[in-house]
């Protein structure tokens, strides 16, 4: 049975992601290398502990830190890794969470970094404490921020950097000061390698979503100092059937398959070419461009993004010619069969070409010119 028909027998309709690698789509689509290692895996059992030790190995190795653990997404490394921040290895703090009584709890964030998914710091009880405000951060303020209760400060490392902030190398030197550990959620800063590399090296722990280099979806990862790292692993969710139902992460597991999943991605990551990848979607973009290029009231244009992909097409609209606006468009190729996913940023349209086939490129170009001529 295809993939197709089984989303038929259910009534779901595919859609051809023009959008970019998130949640609501399903992460990206798995390599075909990632596929046939995970169908492997999945034919034998194995030790959990071992391989979450092998395969921390191996992740931390290719980014020359201490050690490394796969999550089950990047949302649990935050989790798991504030949790380790405040029960360590100790077996009563680690049965007490989400109750932090008597624990330190709290962590640091500058306001002007905060974002969507910093509640993810919260989920096993800490509680987040503001440095500075919305117009921006000293590193005074980041200082009289941490107190007393302070257990880790977080930073979202995410360009462009804001300098209205403390950068990421002297928030974490600060925290360092104080005795206290540097969280950095790099979640989607794979690339360049280097960059990888850098960010995971940046702080005490470092978290990733490996969906973004073609790793199951529910797929993640933390990194960074071996004794974080391992109180990491002693809040796990295999942790729970060796420490007697304590850990908190019981409801965070991971397959075996997927962990491979996640070994097997890192390894091509870091062999594959990314110049001939990234003609690929030049080629895409091409093809979307020569669409619409006679198309009255619309124009393209390509802006660099400090992502992996690392580009995104903006297809401008004269809404006086075209008759429509961005919003009406992409509900209207959403409306088709397949159904077709594009962004909109100040009302044009946004597309990328990672997430797609060949063939799916004609399609969405084609229905492009359709529905805007």
């Amino acid at each position: 049975m295809n993939n197709i028909g089984v989303y038929e027998r259910l009534g779901v309709r595919r859609i051809i992601n023009a959008w970019g690698v998130s949640t609501e789509l399903g992460g990206w689509a798995q390599t075909e290398n990632v596929t046939k290692a995970m169908e492997e895996a999945n034919r034998s059992p194995v030790e959990m502990r071992e391989l979450l030790q092998k395969s921390g190995d191996f992740i931390a190795d290719l980014l020359g830190v201490e050690a490394a653990f796969v999550t089950s997404g990047a949302a649990a490394a935050q989790a798991l890794s504030v949790a380790a921040c405040m029960a360590g290895n100790d077996p009563d703090r680690i049965a007490q969470l989400p109750d932090t009584t008597g624990m330190k709890n709290e962590v640091v964030i500058q306001k002007r970094n905060r974002y969507m998914f910093d509640r993810c710091y919260t989920l096993t009880g800490a509680t987040l404490v503001d440095a500075g405000d919305d117009e921006g951060t000293s590193e005074d303020d980041l200082d009289a921020a941490i107190g007393p209760n302070t257990v880790a400060v977080a930073y979202y490392i995410q360009p462009p950097f804001d300098d209205a902030i403390v950068s990421l190398e002297d928030t974490v030197a600060l925290a360092r000061s104080r005795g206290v550990p540097a969280l950095g959620d790099a979640c989607s800063q794979i690339y360049p390698l280097d960059y990888f590399r850098k960010c995971a090296q940046s702080a005490d722990l470092v978290t990733f979503g490996a969906k973004y280099i073609g790793a199951p979806h529910s797929a993640g990862f933390v990194c960074g100092k071996r004794d974080l790292v391992d109180a990491v692993s002693a809040q796990s969710f295999v942790a729970y059937h060796y420490d007697g139902g304590k850990a908190i992460g019981r409801a965070m597991k991971i397959d075996r398959h997927e962990i491979i999943g996640v070994v097997t991605a890192m390894e091509d990551w870091f062999t594959m070419d990314h110049e001939e990848r990234f003609l690929e979607y030049d080629s895409r973009f091409a093809a979307i461009d020569d669409a619409l290029r006679d198309v009255d009231g619309v124009s393209t244009r390509l802006v660099d993004i400090p992502y992996y992909i690392p580009q995104v097409m903006y297809i401008d609209l004269d809404e006086s010619v075209v008759g429509k606006t961005s919003d009406e468009v992409r509900a209207e190729l959403d409306a088709g069969a397949p159904r077709i996913w594009v962004g909109s940023v100040d009302g044009s349209l946004t597309v990328v070409t990672n997430c797609m086939t060949d063939e799916e490129t004609a399609f969405v170009s084609e229905r492009l010119r359709d529905v805007l001529g």
